[in-house]
């Protein structure tokens, strides 16, 4: 049974000071099955859900659930399931048992993009989704991404984002890359970070690999824009300007597939604002604002 507190894999911060630890308002640990769980912080209903991104990068978004749950009730799922469909079945199974619905989304990254699927397909499970450094929902701005990384590599790293691509499309590709590939996207992918800010995180390569080729996939063929289209309740889409991942390929398609729809851009901010020394107030501060629009804080009744 693994340790739904912390992980002993991933990226490393002051979260792994034990006194640090207990601070957190880490309220209940629930195990989903042997080893997808879900963490609760702050007081029930718990009716704001954060969803981490990767596929894989499980208790990424650790921070954003403990700063939230100072004032609202919050489940993290630590998903497990290697499939897209899997990981909407296992998602929706975990609102049904621990979340008061219809609830409050906060995606990150293919989170986002996982909110958007559960809304359209499970509507009356949704309030609202907050997603946060939306990857392109389009084909045609996915080269961009790239493009923009690279420019922020050094010639070393350049080269070594480029070994790693290449050998992820290979059949059997060490395990170790996807790993690397997360570090060196992080470099590119964040304007100001903090240092030591970001927390342990359990990255799953084999979750990936498995999910993020059917995932990109959907994408390339049309059906995950076209399925967003089904989506009724507001969206609200929150994107670091320094993203790599380019605004355009977020806001556009998604002002045309949505009925309900906003665009916040965030200045001096990359893919991960929790973590961003210039924006990360600003971005709890729009976090707060939209969830209370949806959500009572935790004493209201």
């Amino acid at each position: 049974m693994p340790d739904c507190r912390m992980s002993d894999s991933g990226y490393r911060s002051s979260l792994n000071d034990p006194e640090q630890r207990q601070a957190l308002p880490l309220t209940g640990i629930d195990m989903i099955s042997e080893t997808a769980c879900v963490r609760e912080y702050g007081l029930p209903p718990y009716r704001v859900v954060v969803i981490h991104g990767g596929p894989g990068a499980r208790g990424e978004m650790a921070p954003v659930a403990s700063e939230l749950g100072q004032r609202f009730g919050v489940i993290e799922p630590l998903q497990e399931a290697a499939s897209v469909g899997g990981q909407e079945e296992e998602l929706k199974m975990i609102l049904q048992m621990h979340a008061a619905l219809p609830a409050t989304l906060v995606g990150h990254s293919w989170g986002a993009w996982l909110s958007l699927l559960l809304a359209a397909r499970h509507p009356d499970m949704v309030e609202k989704i907050l997603l946060v450094g939306t990857p392109p929902l389009e084909q045609r701005y996915v080269a961009a991404i790239d493009e923009g990384r690279l420019e922020r590599f050094t010639a070393d790293q350049r080269r070594e984002w480029r070994e790693i691509t290449s050998s992820l499309a290979a059949a059997h590709p060490q395990e170790g890359f996807v790993v690397r590939l997360a570090e060196l996207a992080a470099v590119a992918d964040n304007f100001d970070p903090i240092p030591d800010e970001r927390n342990a995180v359990d990255v799953r390569p084999d979750l990936f690999r498995a999910v993020w080729h059917e995932a990109a996939e959907m994408r390339r063929d049309g059906s995950l824009l076209a399925t967003v289209r089904q989506i009724r309740c507001p969206v609200v889409a929150i994107h670091g300007e320094d993203d790599p991942h380019p605004a355009a390929g977020v806001q556009g398609p998604l002002a045309t597939a949505l009925g309900d729809f906003r665009f916040l851009l965030i200045p001096r901010c990359g893919h991960t604002p929790w973590i961003e020394r210039q924006a990360q107030r600003r971005f709890y501060d729009i976090l707060d604002a939209e969830i209370r629009g949806s959500t009572p804080p935790i004493g209201t009744p």
